[in-house]
């Protein structure tokens, strides 16, 4: 029997490094696609219509979306402004995959809200480093969100505490008065 080995990161053997939803009509890049991810610990779930693609993203949301521009029924473009109208699915990260290479189908990708456009016959590490860059650029800026929000918490509880304080202090019959220059000198 022969050993094989296989290179696998230690925790992507217990989770997957990211969910990626791949849109794509054609099994062959559906296949290829799953095959190359799953190997690089990627979680993939694949669909070949984009009204498939979107109600999978809106019932779980991936952490990132690979979509074909030319397919039946709905193109990517339909595909992404849907996502990106949605508030459920509006932040997903939207990496087009298309053998259309001309200026104008990537601006066109540009504007419905895509982040990244690969020009098919793609190579597997430009893929992966394209992946990899915007989900690091998504989970730096949900952390960021996260921050800006609790930031946010914060300077409301303190403004509360603020006004609370000179409430009771306009209330009270004896105000106190500290005069920070006096207060130090007498410690000295």
């Amino acid at each position: 029997m022969a050993k094989v080995d296989i290179f696998m990161p230690k925790e992507s053997l217990n989770f997957p490094k990211a969910d990626i939803l791949v849109i794509d009509d054609t099994p062959e890049n559906l296949n290829l696609l799953s095959a190359m991810l799953t190997e690089q610990g990627y979680k993939v779930r694949s669909v070949t219509k984009g009204t498939t693609g979107l109600r999978g993203a809106n019932a779980v949301p991936p952490d990132l979306i690979l979509l074909d521009v030319n397919m039946p029924e709905m193109n990517g473009y339909e595909v992404c402004q849907h996502l990106k109208a949605n508030d459920r699915t509006h932040e997903i990260p939207v990496i087009f995959i298309s053998a259309l290479g001309d200026v104008l189908d990537k601006v066109k990708a540009f504007t419905v809200g895509r982040v990244d456009y690969i020009t098919k016959l793609f190579q597997l590490e430009e893929v992966l480093a394209r992946i990899k860059n915007h989900l690091t650029i998504w989970k730096l800026q949900r952390q960021l969100q996260a921050q800006n929000e609790q930031l946010q918490q914060e300077i409301s509880e303190r403004a509360k505490a603020e006004e609370k304080f000179a409430k009771v202090f306009r209330s009270s019959p004896n105000p106190i008065a500290i005069d920070r220059h006096s207060f130090q000198s007498s410690f000295y």
